[in-house]
């Protein structure tokens, strides 16, 4: 599933994740202050801007300011282009492969980008705050907000969605492909060893199915699972500096740090509630592949051969197939149960930890909404399993068949679910 496609998968990744933790300790430590030197930025126009003189009036200073955020932003884009150009090069060098340009050079790419879509919706939250208190602003004083003002913000944000929207289409576009490669990949390596493999239970299946089913799911979790944590060490720091106008939780009264942590710990015990609730699909999922399985089989060769696939042995194949469905949906009643109950509730817990904020006057309209929002990404990103739990029951369904084909051609055993007898016509 790995080897096929990636270089040396478990060095591939371990070094990936020492590569990321290096480059970011050296961002901090000290490389971002290195910008006004390096930067390439002023070759465009968007170098850091020259220090501003003693009693510099309010407009020359939020100019300056916003001067400044847009260079170290770009300071930043570099910083992270070249290091992942580095990273591509070193294993280009180390361990070149047919798929290297995409499993290496594409998923830096992919990782940027969906870096940049980040602060793209960190842009629309900052955008939030202005928008709702100029609005705060017209609704409390009339006539202080022109027309030419509230329709000069609405059109910011048209060029931020823009910007948005644009890059979302080319990066799915991109991704696609991405994914398919890597199919072709796995494919490519199953049908080199098809004469080791073609005696696993439903292999013809396991090849072109859940193959094509591994890389539809891993689209979806891969990249909500990157989104998940660019968005949340792009909003975790936001919402640690909006925490300054949460003084006190209700109940609980004066906490550090309020919003952070109740972001985390509503999100630690939702995944742990879902994780129990959903404990025994994986495996249900997994028979459920192999019993649909036998069903096809025997259609199949009802096709070719006039004794098999006779009504008897249709209908008891077939009941297999309802028993293990009825399973599911009695698992999935519970589980959605939970699940549902949790995302609801889950709407009111910023309001609920802002309530005291809000009732003493702590906040205005626009901040109100940046916490709500910065929140909401926040609680989504440490959300993440109990968001995408069908989805990885599904994919670990999968990827258990497809380790069925790593075992044999590493003459490893199979896995004792693999061992299971298969419902045939002759069990009750």
């Amino acid at each position: 599933m790995f080897s096929s496609f990636f270089p040396k998968p478990k060095q591939y990744f371990l070094s990936a994740v020492v590569w990321w933790v290096v480059t970011m300790a050296l961002w901090y430590l000290f490389v971002r202050d290195l910008g006004p030197s390096l930067s390439l930025a002023d070759l465009f126009g968007y170098g850091y801007p020259a220090a501003l003189p003693q009693g510099a009036d309010p407009a020359a200073q939020a100019a300056f300011n916003e001067a400044s955020t847009i260079a170290a932003d770009l300071w930043l884009y570099q910083y992270m282009i070249v290091s992942g150009a580095l990273f591509c090069v070193f294993w280009w060098w180390y361990s070149p492969g047919r798929w290297f340009r995409w499993s290496v050079v594409a998923s830096a790419v992919i990782i940027f980008v969906t870096w940049f879509q980040v602060q793209v919706d960190v842009m629309i939250n900052e955008w939030f705050g202005t928008f709702y208190d100029m609005v705060q602003q017209a609704l409390g004083t009339p006539g202080s907000v022109t027309q030419a003002a509230f329709f000069g913000q609405l059109a910011t944000f048209a060029g931020i969605a823009l910007v948005a929207i644009t890059v979302a289409v080319i990066t799915r576009f991109l991704i696609s492909h991405y994914i398919f490669r890597w199919r072709t990949a796995m494919n490519d390596y199953y049908v080199a060893n098809w004469q080791r493999l073609r005696r696993i239970e439903g292999a013809s299946q396991r090849v072109q199915e859940d193959t094509m089913r591994f890389a539809s799911v891993m689209e979806g979790l891969g990249v909500s699972l990157i989104d998940s944590l660019m968005t949340l060490l792009a909003f975790l720091p936001i919402l640690w500096g909006l925490s300054v106008h949460v003084k006190e939780l209700p109940i609980i009264g004066q906490v550090p740090q309020a919003l952070v942590i109740v972001a985390i710990l509503w999100s630690v015990f939702g995944t742990g509630m879902l994780a129990l609730a959903g404990i025994r699909l994986p495996g249900l999922e997994f028979r459920n592949q192999r019993v649909e399985a036998a069903y096809r089989k025997e259609l199949v060769f009802g096709e070719d051969h006039a004794d098999r696939a006779q009504p008897p042995t249709l209908a008891e194949l077939y009941s297999h197939v309802r028993r293990n469905y009825f399973n599911i949906y009695l698992n999935y009643l519970y589980f959605n149960v939970v699940r549902y109950a949790y995302l609801q509730a889950g709407v009111l817990v910023p309001y609920v930890a802002l309530a005291p904020s809000i009732v003493a006057g702590g906040l205005t309209l626009g901040v109100m909404q940046q916490i709500i929002r910065a929140f909401g990404r926040v609680e989504t990103s440490f959300q993440y399993l109990v968001n995408s739990w069908t989805t990885i029951v599904e994919l670990i369904s999968i990827y258990k068949r497809l380790k069925a084909f790593e075992a044999t051609l590493e003459n490893e055993p199979l896995a004792d679910i693999e061992r299971e007898a298969v419902p045939g016509p002759a069990e009750a």
